[in-house]
């Protein structure tokens, strides 16, 4: 394949640009998890939020809520469970599932990210008007539902 066949315009399309906002916002919200000693991972915050809002949730609907695979999730569960944030339990209508709960110390640390993930976000939104917010949020709805409409 010449490098002629494989010509996308990267500076004009959404997805690269997304792809550098995502691993920039990554990168300083890690950063600053560690500035202010906090054991916590973007990943492991994810599932700690979806816990607070459905807690006691199915881990296979945790997966699909969280867009990972079982396996991944399997290992962030692990990780987690050993840091106490959260708990397993064997689902009592199928065994083969578990439900996962948040704990006290889950609870906590969610509550530690909390300032550090505003603080975060007023950088990253610094500069950028009501309008031009509402518009960018607009936009990556449309993004997310065309990958709802299609499967790839």
């Amino acid at each position: 394949m010449s490098a002629e066949t494989f010509k996308i315009d990267f500076e004009t399309s959404i997805g690269p640009w997304l792809g550098r906002t995502v691993k920039m916002v990554d990168y300083h919200l890690q950063e600053a998890f560690d500035r202010h000693g906090l054991d916590m991972t973007k990943e492991q915050m994810v599932i700690l939020k979806k816990l607070h809002e459905q807690d006691g949730i199915n881990q296979n609907e945790l997966a699909s809520l969280t867009y990972r695979d079982k396996s991944s999730l399997a290992r962030l569960i692990s990780k987690m469970e050993s840091k106490k944030y959260i708990r397993r339990v064997q689902s009592k209508e199928d065994k083969r599932n578990n439900e996962i709960f948040i704990t006290e110390e889950g609870l906590k640390i969610l509550a530690e990210t909390r300032p550090v993930i505003q603080e975060v976000i007023d950088v990253m939104e610094q500069g950028i008007n009501k309008e031009d917010k509402a518009l960018i949020i607009n936009t990556l709805k449309k993004v997310q539902n065309n990958f709802n409409l299609k499967s790839i």
